[in-house]
């Protein structure tokens, strides 16, 4: 009997589980959900925007759409990094807008159920933790599970639209 209810508790979990891409940004891993990934394509220098923010690489012409590339490394204010031929741009869907962020490489795919990941730890004023969603530990290795949706809408990142805007502009 015992182990038909594990069966069955493995089975909401699994059900209740979802599934994350994992790439890296210099010594650490990170998770976003893998509803919010389009494509994953090689690093191709973006043509440059004058007067954006550091962390914004420039655009790119993806099939007729022109795509804001952000530079996670930059933005996380993380050491820089050479671009490789394992630097990816992961081109996102949120907000209904598609962006692309650079990362050191892609990883893989993989299922953590809700209870896999923890709640961040409160590390105050001295670190902004308002975009992770937790830490999982999988296959021995420590994920920084991350909302990229909420990241990528931030007013600080100021590519998306804010999701009261209506596209007027204020006066």
């Amino acid at each position: 009997m015992e182990a038909m209810q594990a069966a069955a508790q493995r089975g909401e979990e699994e059900l209740a589980s979802s599934e994350f891409l994992t790439f890296t940004l210099g010594q650490e891993e990170y998770a976003i959900d893998i509803l919010r990934v389009q494509e994953i394509r090689g690093y191709e220098p973006p043509t440059l925007i004058a007067n954006a923010p550091p962390f914004i690489k420039g655009v790119i012409n993806l099939r007729g759409i022109i795509v804001p590339i952000v530079d996670l490394r930059i933005k996380f204010h993380l050491p820089l990094v050479e671009y490789t031929p394992f630097t990816v741009v992961i081109i996102l869907n949120v907000a209904n807008r598609v962006v692309g962020v650079v990362v050191d490489s892609v990883s893989d795919v993989i299922r953590l159920s809700p209870a896999q990941i923890r709640p961040a730890p409160d590390f105050s004023a001295s670190f902004d933790t308002k975009y992770i969603q937790g830490l999982a530990t999988a296959e021995g290795r420590m994920l920084i599970v991350t909302d990229i949706e909420q990241l990528m809408v931030s007013r600080e990142m100021d590519l998306l639209d804010s999701p009261d805007s209506n596209g007027a502009a204020a006066h």
